[in-house]
């Protein structure tokens, strides 16, 4: 009898996403007034979500920065009534900004993602200070300059690389490695051919020892595979989720909780049923 390669992680998380922006590249505008956000949070937990990820600034390709005062202003109040309604509520902060992410910690955040890997210095401190938990992501240049032609010599291996040092920063700094999870950014900085490669490749990223977050929700290379705009590429992101979940995935990043939620609780049928 063969033997079966590694199982999933059973317990994998969905986080679902609230863009509090009128511009981020499929949600833009919907959920930036503080009442629509808080009835979409209440959908996406009748759903299933297991954390919420909100964030005040786009970061699509070409997307421009927004002040503090504008980010704060569009995430911190969502973030506190939030978890003034749902106290159990695990709620991730989307943001680089360390004034940003010290705001929503104090009005109930749990957890920090940084699109930048914890580049500023305070966003570290931080990570000391509260001993909140944090996501590790991956982008090459910025949203700005992210897809101008991106090159790798290997791009697993180097971003893996990436991972050892920035990991190696938070560790000598005091951070509880135990509590960062890591993103390889699908999508920041990457062709279609690098997202496939990162997708297929994914559970190599396992031997850094961390939780591995894949977040490709509707992002523009499902819409290159299948030709297709972002409100049409439910399919392909659920398929690029499972493919995730298959691989060794532990935190799925996603629009569509409940669908998510369907497919993924099929694909642990099967896999548990080995």
């Amino acid at each position: 009898m063969k033997n079966h390669p590694r199982k999933p992680n059973p317990s994998v998380q969905i986080m679902g996403v609230l863009n509090c922006t009128p511009d981020s590249f499929y949600d833009g505008g919907r959920h930036n007034e503080r009442q629509a956000a808080l009835c979409y949070a209440d959908e996406m937990v009748a759903q299933g979500v297991d954390i919420i990820d909100i964030g005040g600034e786009s970061s699509r390709p070409g997307a421009q920065p927004v002040t503090v005062a504008e980010e704060t202003a569009r995430v911190v109040p969502v973030v506190d009534e939030l978890h003034r309604l749902n106290p159990q509520l695990p709620i991730s902060v989307d943001t680089c900004k360390p004034e940003v992410a010290a705001a929503a910690l104090q009005a109930g955040a749990v957890m920090i993602n940084d699109i930048t890997g914890f580049a500023h210095p305070e966003m570290i401190q931080l990570l000391i200070d509260t001993g909140c938990q944090g996501v590790m992501m991956h982008m090459l240049g910025t949203p700005r300059t992210m897809q101008q032609n991106p090159q790798y010599r290997e791009v697993v291996r180097d971003i893996y690389s990436f991972f050892e040092k920035r990991l190696t920063t938070l560790a000598n700094a005091g951070v509880d490695l135990q509590k960062i999870i890591v993103d390889p950014g699908i999508g920041f900085g990457k062709s279609v051919q690098h997202n496939l490669i990162l997708l297929r490749r994914l559970r190599e990223f396992k031997r850094l020892g961390q939780r591995l977050l894949v977040g490709a929700s509707r992002k523009s290379f499902i819409g290159k595979i299948l030709d297709l705009p972002e409100d049409e590429r439910l399919e392909g992101s659920l398929a690029v989720a499972m493919v995730g979940y298959l691989n060794g995935a532990d935190v799925l990043r996603v629009h569509d909780v409940a669908a998510t939620r369907r497919a993924l609780t099929v694909a642990q049928a099967i896999v548990e049923s080995i």
